[in-house]
């Protein structure tokens, strides 16, 4: 079951390629694995999905273990409390999530003990809602000119959840806002910020549209 979804998802992104005139392989297929146990990520994988983004470092480090024979390309995507970056900063490829100074420079001191450089992306709350990270459109600048300070840090990019709409299309205007975000940072401070970690089961092809780079599927796979 979960081999036909991921070919159904699969067929779906390479037409919203298609009509927004990019290649198939610009964008990542990231298996959002938080509600799914080591056997379904296992399942996913043998399907062939191979990065797949955690939510709870505590979780996480128990999926690894059971999963450590697979190459598994890791990603962290929920929100990181400070005093867990050190159980996850070996173990994953990208940190989606970066959305406050204190998180930057805590995983700075980490990736410097480790000697690694860690890439990241910064979460914008582009609807402004309490109950969800990430930092304001207004705020974004002084936290990316920190980062660009930060030797052990490289940003790749922006993420972002938007509020949740029933029609796809009324979530365009906020990955619209992203892309713009990221392009206006780009050009600030004459950087290259190659990734836009935005859209999910429910509107990943209005975000392909939009110019996502990472696309992050939960329950259209694992439900």
């Amino acid at each position: 079951m979960i081999c036909q979804k991921i070919q159904e998802i699969e067929e779906r992104l390479a037409r919203a390629c298609e009509r927004a005139g990019r290649k198939r392989e610009e964008v990542l297929f990231l298996g959002a694995s938080k509600y799914a146990n080591a056997e379904k990520i296992r399942e996913a994988y043998q399907c062939g999905v191979r990065a797949f983004g955690e939510s709870r470092a505590q979780d996480f480090l128990k999926k690894l273990e059971e999963l450590k024979d697979l190459p598994i390309d890791w990603h962290f995507i929920g929100n990181l409390q400070t005093n867990k970056v050190k159980y996850i900063i070996d173990k994953v490829s990208l940190i989606h999530s970066l959305d406050r100074l204190s998180l930057a420079e805590e995983i700075q001191k980490r990736a410097e003990r480790l000697g690694k450089v860690q890439d990241v992306l910064i979460e914008v709350n582009v609807g402004k809602e309490e109950t969800k990270g990430g930092v304001y459109e207004e705020d974004l600048e002084k936290l990316f000119e920190y980062c660009l300070s930060l030797k052990n840090l490289r940003v790749l990019g922006l993420m972002a959840i938007p509020p949740y709409k029933e029609n796809p299309e009324e979530v365009r205007p906020y990955f619209v806002k992203l892309r713009k975000l990221k392009e206006k940072l780009e050009d600030l401070y004459k950087v290259k910020l190659p990734n836009l970690s935005m859209g999910m089961s429910e509107d990943f092809e209005v975000a392909v549209e939009e110019g996502a780079t990472i696309v992050r599927i939960g329950s259209a796979i694992f439900s």
